[in-house]
């Protein structure tokens, strides 16, 4: 189970972090050009939402399952072990609850700029968190 799960882990980034750059795009294009918020951008944002969701909770049942998540919490001094059982789920945490606000404030603002500003905004600083802490040595 374990290796399934890992594997669908890192298969499902791809399509999640594709996503998010799409959403992320979609909403800095709409923004630099005025163009009104329609259901398509809000489809495209949701999408990318929903892209990151899935990831975090495949992540959790694999930070249980994994000999490299939650019982490496003891060996803090392996640079390689803190990432996978400390920095990469807690910054990715973080990153999802920033997708998550950016989100949440899209539906609350009044204007077709304000919505795209806080997809873009949000989403992007989420992208760049997620991207900074991948495992890129176990990944590729």
């Amino acid at each position: 189970m374990y290796t399934f799960v890992q594997k669908f882990h890192s298969g499902w980034a791809y399509i999640a972090l594709l996503l998010l750059v799409i959403a992320i795009i979609n909403s800095f294009m709409g923004m630099s050009s005025k163009k009104e918020f329609t259901l398509k951008d809000r489809k495209i944002a949701l999408f990318g939402l929903l892209g990151a969701h899935i990831q975090l909770l495949v992540g959790f049942i694999l930070y249980f399952i994994s000999p490299l998540g939650f019982s490496g919490l003891g060996n803090m001094k392996d640079a390689a072990l803190r990432l996978t059982s400390l920095e990469h789920p807690l910054i990715n945490i973080i990153a999802i609850i920033l997708i998550t606000i950016g989100w949440s404030k899209h539906k609350k603002a009044a204007t077709s700029e304000a919505k795209f500003k806080s997809i873009t905004l949000f989403y992007g600083i989420g992208l760049v968190l997620i991207l900074v802490r991948i495992p890129w040595h176990l990944w590729l």
